[in-house]
């Protein structure tokens, strides 16, 4: 099935107080990037966002993109221009409170400048006509995201920068937002997305899904997986909705561990606090269609049925990593070591080995058959990958989880749990680093002492010795 009319894509970033004004302003641009360790391009300086409202048009046999995203911001300074973040796609028009702006490309940066510059503290809207077929990126470890062609339609997977690739932003994990999303696609498609379905319509051959996310939420866990679906919803006993997408060819194999996303976020609040959003689920593709599972926020997507552990890991991540989500990608330990140990402590209460079983059998080398996978938990410090390629390594996941047992140890079971909740809830919807969690730890325990802990679990080179 072919688009007649193909929209053509608008990303608009809506006023939510007074208009720019005409008064003159000495601002400067805003910035290409957040200079975050990793991936210094990602994000842009000068304006946080509140909301995205993206309305997209996608044709699955032509891999064509377009629509109209709108984006609301504030300027956190006087701005003379401002940049987005978007990978290739053909940019169009650009508009700033409805009147025409300036703009140029220069890599991912789509740099935009107002007819009238922006004040500190203003709201302002911006308009970016954009189409095209979306890239697929390959990551510094060379794992694919962005926009990824399914065998019946296409998933968006944003991690670390691939939500760069379909949509115009702000694409670091430091500036949240609230999003709409609606997307047209041929009659006989799903859409599945975060947060709520609120609408379905079908008209002239083509049928549009309307998303809702109420909570903020980082762009790297914001996806769209466009296919054929066989939906199921549901409610928990404390009346959280949960809406589960899956392919035909993997429901089978996917019903039993998928009835487990109740009993599974009832644990997760026993011990990590009040879950944090308004709806959970899943999306389970085919298993060809991805390379990795990912925390897509409300709906982590599967390629695949996962088993029980891969879905405490994905569910865990909606406290650790979507409503905590990291300050830098430094920070990713916190996500990952967080939603590891989330693992252990399953298998610990489904009579399986226990945490410190577990612990110990890494730091024995026994934990993998592979001997150079059980040494690669040593390669560098949880909290310092030497670079973008090992943000997503075994240090990060494994020796993470093993700085968490290191505390449990040194303050005890009843301690440990109020801290994983207190965690949650200090930072919940916010952004945290590594030195606000050692912090927050050392002002939970004030008797404890941490540095050995920091010095050689969470920042030491090699196989720390064990006391």
């Amino acid at each position: 099935m072919r688009i007649s009319r193909p929209l053509i894509a608008a990303a608009t970033v809506v006023a939510l107080g007074a208009c720019s004004g005409g008064g003159a302003v000495d601002g400067g641009p805003g910035g290409s990037g957040v200079r975050d360790p990793y991936f210094p391009k990602a994000g842009n300086g000068g304006y946080d966002v509140g909301h995205y409202d993206l309305a997209l048009d996608y044709e699955p046999d032509e891999e064509h993109l377009s629509g109209t995203a709108t984006i609301t911001a504030r300027a956190t300074r006087d701005l003379s221009a401002f940049d987005l973040d978007l990978r290739g796609l053909d940019v169009e028009r650009v508009t700033v409170e409805g009147r025409e702006a300036r703009f140029n490309r220069a890599g991912q940066e789509l740099t935009v400048r107002p007819a009238d510059e922006l004040h500190d503290g203003e709201t302002f809207r911006v308009a970016v006509r954009y189409s095209g077929e979306p890239e697929t990126i390959t990551d510094p470890d060379d794992s694919e995201e962005g926009w990824l062609p399914t065998a019946d339609g296409a998933v968006a997977l944003g991690q670390p920068v691939g939500s760069t690739a379909w949509f115009p932003g702000s694409h670091h994990p430091s500036d949240k937002a609230t999003y709409d999303l609606a997307v047209t696609v041929p009659e006989g498609f799903g859409v599945v997305s975060n947060g709520e379905l609120r609408d379905e319509r079908t008209s002239g051959g083509r049928t549009t899904f309307t998303w809702h996310t109420a909570e903020p939420m980082s762009s790297h866990v914001a996806t769209v997986a466009v296919g054929e679906w066989e939906t199921d919803r549901s409610t928990t006993d404390a009346g959280l909705p949960v809406y589960t997408a899956v392919d035909p060819r993997q429901a089978d194999a996917s019903r039993g561990v998928l009835k487990r996303i109740p009993e599974v976020l009832e644990w997760g609040e026993e011990n990590f606090g009040p879950y944090p959003f308004s709806s959970a689920g899943a999306i389970v593709d085919r298993v060809e269609d991805a390379g990795y599972a990912l925390e897509t926020q409300n709906r982590p997507y599967f390629p695949g049925a996962p088993d029980p552990v891969l879905l405490v890991h994905e569910l865990a991540h909606q406290w650790y990593g979507n409503s905590v989500s990291p300050k830098t990608w430094r920070d990713m330990w916190l996500n990952e070591g967080f939603a590891t140990y989330a693992e252990w402590l399953w298998e610990e209460d489904e009579g399986g080995d226990t945490a410190q079983e577990t612990f110990d059998a890494l730091y024995a080398g026994t934990y993998y058959d592979d001997a150079d996978a059980g040494d690669s938990v040593w390669a560098f410090p949880p909290a310092d990958p030497p670079d973008a390629e090992h943000i997503s390594a075994s240090p990060v996941y494994q020796r993470g989880a093993m700085v968490l047992h290191k505390i449990r140890q040194k303050v005890g079971d009843d301690a440990f749990l109020a801290l994983l909740r207190g965690w949650a809830a200090a930072h919940r919807h916010g952004n945290a680093d590594t030195a606000d969690f050692t912090a927050y730890v050392e002002k939970s325990a004030p008797d404890e002492d941490f540095t050995v802990i920091w010095d050689d679990w969470l920042h030491g080179d090699g196989r720390p010795d064990r006391p």
